[in-house]
């Protein structure tokens, strides 16, 4: 098993990550004036469009997957992940 802070360290980086892309998802949802969004990360910053939302949707489902699969090796259990293709 890997170390359990290093796995902690991926966890709270891809909630971060998630959290970056469902406010800029939201951003966009919720104002249709808006046309680009700025996401931060804490690691990144990256300007998205409203045409990369197919794009942000397929990204927020891989991130899901990968934190079951982390959350998983760290309190132990299964997880079954769909490709999201």
């Amino acid at each position: 098993m890997q170390d359990r802070t290093y796995v902690q360290e991926r966890i709270t980086a891809t909630k971060a990550q998630i959290t970056a892309y469902e406010d800029a998802i939201l951003a966009f949802g919720t104002n249709g004036a808006i046309q680009s969004y700025t996401m931060d990360t804490g690691q990144s910053r990256q300007t998205v469009t409203r045409a990369d939302l197919s794009t942000m949707n397929r990204v927020l489902d891989s991130l899901y997957n990968r934190l079951a699969t982390l959350e998983a090796r760290l309190y132990g259990g299964s997880v079954t992940v769909r490709p999201y293709w």
